[in-house]
């Protein structure tokens, strides 16, 4: 694995995110959205930050399974979800890959008829990108690799990491003969 954002540089990241967020929505009703499972870590950094009244919720979303480092087609699922009628709404995301998830993400919850609706996200992966949405907030840039840590997963492993690592073709290989 090879290190791309160290810990102390997501910490100032998610920081920042949180500065803009309690300037945004500073006179809002805020509910935020956090993307299931991988966005969990940044969730939790995120709403210590922020100094606003705000409502948690989440909705799970879901691309990848199994080996694949290629998404395959998007189920979501929102029992978890809150009433967003009338609030401002912030989904706060893992990784904008191709779009396709805060796209489909953003046709289902404007059927709830939010006050508005917006997106942030961690990482943002250059070149991959399927849509003409694009994310409100995005806290890093990063190239086209397979990445792991602070919530994002390959297999459910890496979650933990305090940092965001691309995973290698030869990693990828390692963990397939294990």
């Amino acid at each position: 694995m090879r290190e791309l954002i160290s810990a102390r540089a997501i910490q100032q990241g998610v920081a920042q995110l949180a500065q803009h967020i309690n300037h945004y929505y500073q006179d809002k009703p805020l509910t935020l959205l956090g993307v299931m499972t991988g966005s969990l870590v940044l969730v939790a950094d995120v709403i210590r930050q922020l100094e606003i009244p705000l409502r948690v919720g989440v909705i799970q979303a879901r691309s990848y399974r199994g080996p694949s480092t290629e998404p395959g087609d998007l189920d979501i699922w929102d029992s978890y979800l809150p009433d967003v009628q009338g609030r401002h709404v912030l989904v706060l995301d893992d990784i904008f890959d191709t779009g396709r998830t805060l796209a489909a993400l953003q046709q289902r919850l404007q059927r709830l008829e939010p006050a508005s609706l917006r997106f942030a996200v961690l990482l943002r992966k250059k070149g991959r990108q399927q849509v003409d949405l694009e994310p409100d907030y995005v806290v890093f840039e990063i190239p086209d690799v397979f990445v792991v840590g602070y919530g994002l997963d390959y297999q459910d492993m890496y979650r933990q990491l305090d940092y965001v690592a691309a995973l290698e073709p030869e990693d990828l290989q390692a963990l397939e003969e294990c």
